[in-house]
Formats: structure tokens, sequence, C-alpha cells
């Protein structure tokens, strides 16, 4: 089983910058790939990047070219590097690892909030 812990959310003026990290811990070495969730006020859950044990990366349309998915310390942690940050980006920020037996684990969202 994989833990993880979020930080780095906070209140940041439109056009701002912060980074997110997620620290796995537990059965790192089951993990194939992390990523990165975010849910809005009264709306659904919405994929934001998600990246491979080979460093794949995938964005969500919305967040191309503005956010950079990454993984350090052999690959036991995860970051999102949030650029150009707007309004509706504002979600709580979800971080997700998936293990070579097909279980996804959650952690337990960091808040971001941009003001206009």
């Amino acid at each position: 089983q994989v833990r993880l812990v979020e930080s780095g959310g906070g209140l940041v003026q439109a056009g701002g910058s912060l980074r997110l990290s997620c620290a796995a811990s537990g059965s790192i070495s089951s993990i194939i790939a992390m990523g990165w969730y975010r849910q809005a006020p009264g709306s659904q859950r919405e994929l934001v990047a998600t990246i491979t044990s080979g460093s794949s990366t995938n964005y969500a349309d919305s967040v191309k070219g503005r956010f950079t998915i990454s993984r350090a310390n052999a690959k036991s942690t995860a970051y999102l590097q949030m650029n150009n940050l707007k309004p509706e980006d504002t979600a709580v920020y979800y971080c997700t690892a998936d293990s070579k037996w097909f279980d996804r684990s959650w952690g337990q969202g960091t808040k971001v909030t941009v003001s206009s």
C-alpha cells in the first residue's frame, strides 16, 4: 500500500506560481505512475497531469504550457509546478499513485486559491 501526503497549496494572485509536492511512502517500488487531479467547488474531479515511471507525461489541455509534473528522490516524490495561475485553477489538488497491481492511492488534498 502507498501513502501520499501533499503540501504546497495556498493563496496566490493571478499570474503567480506555486509548487505542489507529494511525498509517497510504503510500497514505493510498486508505483508505475503518479498524477495530480483537482476538484473545484461544485465540479467533478478532473485530471491535471500524470507521469509514468519512464517519465512520460500527460497534461489536461487547460494546463498545458503552464504546469509541469516531475518526480524526484528515487521517484518517491512528485511535484506539480504551476505557473501563470488563473482564478479557474482554484481547486483542491489531489496526488495519486498507481501501482503495478492496478491499485490507485489518493492523498488527502491540498487547497489552491487563485485570486483575481
